[in-house]
C-alpha cells in the first residue's frame, strides 16, 4: 500500500475536519471561556439556524444554483410562524404555517429559474426584497412581541439537548441521506455536473429544480420557526444577511460554486467552522466592524479556493485523457 497515495486520499477527504480540529484546539487556547458549557450551549443554538439554511444552500449548488433570500424568506415565514401561533395558540399550526411560507416562495423562486430561465442570482435576488417587503407591510414594520410558549422551539432542551440541536441532526442526517443514497440526489450531482448530459441521459431536470427549491423552503421555513422562537420576538428585519453565512459555510465545506460537487458532512464542519470563529471573536471583543471584514475575507478566501480547485481538477482530468489516448496514437503509427 502506497502511503503517499493514503496521505493524499485522506487529506482530500478529510481536510475540513481537520480545520476544524485545529480552530477548536485553538480557539479552547484564545479564551477560556470557549469551552464553558453555556458557551458551547450557545454556539450551538446560534449554529442551528444558518447550518439548516446551510444544507439548503448545499443542494441548490449542487445542481447549478443558489438561493439569495433565504434570510428574508426566514424573516417572513418566521413572523408568519409567530402570527399564527399569537392567533390560535396552536404550536403545530405554526410550524406549518412557517414551512408553507417557505415553500411557497421557494416554489415562486422554482418558476423563474426553472421555467422562465431566469439566472438564479437575479430571481433570487428579487425574491430577497420581496420577501422582506412583505413582512414588513404585514407587521406594519413592528416587532411582533409576547411569544408565550411558541419560545420552546428555540430555547428549550431535551434533557441536556437544545432542541434547535435536534431539528439540526434530523436535518443533517436527511441532508446526508438524500445526497448519498436517493436517485434525487445523484440526478442533483448530475444536473449541476452538466446539465445538457443530464436532460440527454432522461433526467426530469424541471423535476429535479423544483424538488430542490422545494426542500430548501422546508428548511428555510423551520429555520425562521427556531430563529425567531431563540431570539423571542418575531422580527420582520430580523436574519438579514444570514444567506451570506450559509454560502459561506457550503462553500468552506467544498461545495464547489460550479456545481456537482458537494457534501453534508462538508457542509456540516464548514458550519462549525463559521461559528467558532464568529463565537472566538466575540469572546475576544473583535470590534464589530473588523469582524464583517474578516467574514468578507473568508467568503473570498473560500470561492479562490474552490476555482482552485475546480482548475487542479480540470487538470487531472486533461491528463488523465491524454495519457489514454497515447498509447492510442502509438499503435496508430
Amino acid at each position: 500500500m502506497d502511503l503517499k497515495n493514503v496521505w493524499s486520499t485522506a487529506k482530500k477527504k478529510y481536510s475540513i475536519f481537520m480545520v476544524l480540529f485545529v480552530l477548536f484546539f485553538i480557539c479552547s487556547i484564545i479564551n477560556e471561556n470557549f469551552l464553558t458549557p453555556n458557551n458551547l450551549t450557545n454556539i450551538s443554538r446560534q449554529l442551528a439556524v444558518t447550518t439548516i439554511l446551510a444544507f439548503g444552500q448545499t443542494m441548490l449548488i449542487i445542481s447549478g444554483m443558489l438561493d439569495l433570500s433565504q434570510g428574508s424568506v426566514l424573516a417572513l415565514s418566521g413572523v408568519f410562524a409567530v402570527s399564527a401561533y399569537k392567533s390560535t395558540g396552536s404550536l403545530v399550526i405554526a410550524v406549518l404555517v412557517g414551512i408553507v411560507t417557505g415553500v411557497v416562495c421557494n416554489i415562486v423562486n422554482a418558476i423563474m429559474v426553472s421555467t422562465f430561465k431566469a439566472p438564479p442570482f437575479i430571481a433570487t435576488l428579487a425574491m430577497l426584497t420581496m420577501a422582506r417587503g412583505v413582512a414588513l407591510l404585514f407587521t406594519k414594520g413592528q416587532n411582533l412581541l409576547q411569544l408565550g410558549n411558541f419560545v420552546v422551539f428555540g430555547q428549550g432542551s431535551a434533557g441536556i439537548i437544545p432542541i434547535p440541536i435536534i431539528f439540526l441532526v434530523i436535518i443533517a442526517i436527511f441532508t446526508w441521506y438524500i445526497l448519498k443514497h436517493t436517485r434525487f440526489g445523484r440526478s442533483l450531482y448530475a444536473v449541476g455536473g452538466n446539465e445538457e448530459a443530464s436532460i440527454a441521459s432522461g433526467i426530469n431536470v424541471h423535476k429535479v429544480k423544483y424538488t430542490a427549491f422545494i426542500i430548501n423552503g422546508i428548511f428555510v421555513g423551520l429555520a425562521g420557526v427556531l430563529f425567531m422562537s431563540r431570539v423571542n420576538a418575531g422580527l420582520p428585519n430580523g436574519a438579514v444577511g444570514y444567506e451570506f453565512t450559509a454560502l459561506t459555510a457550503a462553500i468552506i465545506g467544498g461545495t464547489s460554486f460550479s456545481g456537482g460537487v458537494g457534501t453534508a458532512a462538508g457542509t456540516l464542519a464548514g458550519a462549525f467552522i463559521v461559528g467558532f470563529l464568529d463565537n472566538i471573536m466575540n469572546l475576544a471583543s473583535v470590534d464589530s466592524y473588523m469582524q464583517q471584514i474578516v467574514r468578507g475575507a473568508i467568503i473570498a478566501l473560500a470561492v479562490i479556493y474552490d476555482i482552485r480547485s475546480k482548475n487542479r481538477r480540470t487538470k487531472s482530468a486533461m491528463g488523465r485523457i491524454e495519457d489514454k489516448e497515447k498509447p492510442k496514437a502509438i499503435k496508430a503509427k
